[in-house]
């Protein structure tokens, strides 16, 4: 290529796309967003577009595709979407008036953690991270371009960055300091996460508070500047920065997060099934985001949950009121998505109206709210700020019926504007005119066939036949002449033609420049109206738990600071709504504050997993301040939830289930406290029996004796139940089973005790395995049992025999002759030696001896 002649056009584009090799670059062409290159190759294979060459009679011919202006959002999307860059390179001058090649700048860089101006309906908050690293401490910082939310924070280790970066659902992470390449891999091809470097820090900190630690503020400064890089624009709807900790909320990991449902069902990875769908009766787009967020992120704090109780329960009282605040809700548009595209000067006619529609329903909103007459419900009263002077400006200034583009003109409401107007008027009675000057000419001069036409070159004139030229008055002056026929102006004609002209024109560039004003005027109360949307969102989140609550017969729940769990017919909410009301059978739950542990026992598919995930929801939902499905509950707060429900390897990263079953139990077991609730099912199944049985085992103990937390400890291994003589905390309880003449039936309720067998051949009959495997497993089973019993009357009596000669032959040395032995017996690592090593010691210790 670099032998060859580059036109000047594509130097331009080589020098443009050498400042962002990382992006695809589209390049304003006339009506196309133009791609070249590699760009164009892989451009057209993902976006399925045809794939040409710029010079096709060229030795290389430049591979080129292309895109139209009017719907290249839709291609970005798709770009975006599959975590690409999009730079956007626009002509920044007339083609017409341009001298050489036209000027071409980039005006935007679109990314993963950017994309505001989605084609796509609404989706949920789209969150761009940053995180920065000092030493041992990291900071990270997150915000919502399309919203302007801007969060930090700062975490102990890099998997806590991990697990919130996870919790974000970020596609794109800033990273402001030198990443290490096993860090690299796990976020980049672990976490398929879009990585960018950004080392500068924002200069301007008015949105950065001094109250920051310098890590946090440099997270958050570093996340600016990189907005500010690719956006290119100073952005007015950006939030100032709010700090928040983790342990602010009830603190899950990601895995918590989908192992119980919470935001998509983990199967299906859709919204029926989970918890979020079940609540969801939201009317607008920013309570929708909203109710996520409570969801993702349910209270620690016993007076904002029980603020949030008083609402729900206020609205649950006054139904008429409440059914009054749903409907007026219909009408709200996206305060918050519209509010940033006024900010990025993006906002058409069409958005202003939406929100002037929105403006035009507050007051009614605000009314109703006043109407339920509570101090609860008050509170919210005082934070909707109604801006009636930007209702008006929007109501007076844009016609009802505008168009969503801002260059076709009627835009502007007649009587806005005094020289618009006239324009208008103009432009509308300047065909009457017309009409009237040459109904008088006609008669004047007698022509019975004169006309006026009208054409560009010669703008408007008299038509006259070369038969009446003589009839021509001397004040028709000459246009044009033609084989038959002249074209003749007149001073009348001539001035009314400018003026329409003129009216033409300059309307046009009115009603823009009008409409740019407007949109600057409203810019101006961004932050007013994001207070706003704050507001309505919170009574859009409350007003739809107060209906999922009524039309399910939830109650409130009451908290207690003595460590017990009361939950009496409690149900699995989502389940319950998926199954129905009449198939569900529910279940109490009690820990006293002597209990720490239940160890539930029971076959598989009885509904061990279906009570445990009963308790988190019942916790999340409360804690979230919503009412809980169950005839009444009293709970602690929990700071913090882990669990180990299901089995599933992690193929990305190479782990097997069982590692990952032991990674979470070891997350569980070094964060959780006293006050956290950790969820154990069927853990150490992932290996052999006994050894699965024996860590099984010891974090049980571990759990009961060092921690503390309320755990419920789901398992297959009957011989545990044993424990409950042991640990005073524990107590048994068991999925209960009616059996009669041979056939099973799991009654889905759990009872106190132990279960007294395992089910699993007649889990196997129910999924319908052939009768003749059933009658084969049914004898091993019998057989294995009896030798299992035989053996363990040998093992005893072995157990027995070993322990009385280890004492006769302890007794038979003195402590000092043999304190060598002793000393190298009490180093030896029983648990973890390999059948070679054991040999190795043994010979050791024969030599001592």
């Amino acid at each position: 290529m670099a032998n060859e002649k580059i036109s000047p056009g594509m130097q331009q584009y080589l020098d443009i796309k050498a400042q962002y090799p990382d992006a695809f670059l589209l390049f304003r062409m006339g009506d196309f967003y133009e791609l070249f290159y590699e760009d164009a190759v892989k451009a057209a294979q993902i976006l399925e577009i045809g794939l040409t060459s710029r010079n096709k009679n060229a030795d290389n011919p430049i591979p080129m595709a292309g895109v139209p202006h009017h719907s290249a959002q839709t291609y970005i999307d798709v770009l975006v979407d599959l975590g690409h860059k999009v730079a956007i390179a626009e002509q920044m001058e007339d083609p017409k008036t341009a001298v050489g090649v036209v000027k071409r700048e980039v005006v935007q860089v679109i990314t993963p953690g950017t994309a505001v101006d989605s084609t796509k309906p609404d989706s949920g908050n789209n969150f761009l991270v940053a995180v920065d690293r000092n030493g041992q401490d990291f900071a990270l910082s997150y915000m919502d371009v399309s919203t302007g939310e801007f969060f930090v924070t700062n975490l102990s280790d890099f998997s806590s960055v991990c697990s919130e970066v996870q919790n974000l659902k970020a596609r794109e992470v800033v990273i402001g300091y030198q990443l290490s390449e096993e860090d690299e891999h796990v976020l980049a091809k672990q976490m398929n996460i879009l990585l960018s470097q950004e080392l500068e820090v924002y200069s301007d900190g008015h949105l950065i508070d001094n109250t920051l630690t310098d890590l946090e503020k440099a997270a958050a400064g570093k996340l600016l500047q990189y907005i500010h890089r690719t956006q290119m624009r100073e952005l007015s709807h950006l939030q100032k920065v709010v700090h928040y900790e983790v342990k602010d909320y009830l603190q899950m990991s990601y895995a918590t997060k989908s192992s119980l449902d919470l935001l998509e069902n983990a199967r299906t990875t859709k919204k029926h099934g989970s918890l979020y769908w079940l609540l969801d009766e939201t009317k607008t787009a920013m309570g929708m985001r909203l109710l996520r967020n409570w969801i993702d992120r349910p209270l620690v704090s016993l007076e904002r949950i029980l603020e949030r109780q008083e609402i729900i329960s206020v609205f649950l009282e006054q139904f008429i009121e409440r059914s009054d605040l749903s409907d007026s809700l219909k009408g709200v548009y996206d305060i918050e998505r519209l509010a940033s595209r006024v900010s990025f000067g993006k906002a058409n006619p069409k958005d202003l109206l939406q929100l002037g529609q929105t403006l035009a329903q507050v007051p009614y909103i605000k009314a109703i709210l006043e109407s339920f007459g509570h101090q609860a419900v008050d509170k919210l009263v005082n934070q909707i700020d109604t801006l009636p002077e930007l209702e008006n400006l929007i109501r007076s200034a844009i016609d009802p019926d505008a168009p969503a583009t801002v260059s076709e003109g009627n835009i502007i409401r007649t009587g806005f504007d005094e020289t618009l107007d006239k324009y208008r008027k103009v432009m509308k009675e300047g065909t009457t005119w017309i009409a009237d000057i040459e109904a008088r000419e006609r008669a004047a001069t007698g022509i019975n066939n004169l006309k006026i036409d009208y054409n560009r070159k010669d703008g408007y004139y008299f038509h006259v036949t070369n038969s009446n030229l003589s009839l021509v008055p001397d004040y028709f002056f000459r246009k044009a002449t033609l084989k038959n026929s002249e074209r003749f102006g007149t001073a009348e004609l001539a001035k009314i033609e400018g003026e329409m002209l003129e009216a033409r024109e300059q309307s046009a560039t009115l009603e823009y420049d009008i409409f740019m004003r407007i949109r600057a005027q409203v810019e101006r109360y961004i932050d007013r109206l994001q207070g706003l949307a704050k507001a309505i969102a919170t009574v859009d989140v409350l007003q739809s738990l107060a209906v999922v609550s009524e039309i399910n017969h939830y109650v409130r729940p009451a908290f207690n600071d003595n460590q017990t769990i009361a939950i009496e017919k409690g149900r699995h909410a989502v389940v319950e709504k998926v199954m129905g009301v009449q198939v569900y059978i529910p279940n109490s739950i009690h820990f006293d504050s002597q209990t720490t542990m239940q160890l539930i026992t029971g076959p598989n598919m009885s509904g061990k997993s279906t009570y445990m995930r009963q308790l988190a929801l019942t916790v999340i939902m409360a804690q979230m301040g919503s009412y809980v499905p169950a005839e009444s509950v009293s709970l602690p707060v929990f700071d913090a939830i882990f669990t180990r429900i299901g089995a599933a390897d992690d193929l990305i990263s190479g782990q097997s289930t069982f590692m990952v079953e032991m990674m979470e139990a070891n997350h569980a077991i070094q964060r959780a406290t006293q006050h956290s609730l950790i969820l154990f099912d069927e853990l150490g199944r992932g290996t052999a029996t006994y050894d699965g049985m024996a860590l099984a085992q010891s974090i049980i103990e571990y759990i009961h004796d060092k921690v503390g937390a309320k755990t419920m400890f789901a398992t297959h291994y009957h011989e545990l139940t044993d424990l409950s003589t042991s640990l005073t905390k524990l107590v048994n309880v068991h999925v209960a089973t009616l059996e009669k003449d041979g056939e099973v039936t799991f009654l889905h309720k759990i009872a106190e005790g132990p279960a007294d067998k395992s089910y699993g051949i007649h889990v196997a009959k129910i999924a319908g395995l052939p009768e003749s495997l059933l009658n084969r497993a049914d004898n091993i089973l019998t057989n294995l049992e009896s030798s299992a019993a035989q053996l363990h009357t040998v093992d005893k009596q072995a157990h027995q025999e070993i322990e009385s000669s280890q004492v006769e032959q302890l007794s038979l040395f003195s402590e000092n002759e043999n304190s060598a032995l002793i000393e190298k017996l009490k180093t030896i690592d029983v648990m973890n030696l390999t059948p070679m090593e054991a040999m190795n010691a043994l010979y050791e210790l024969k030599k001592l001896l």
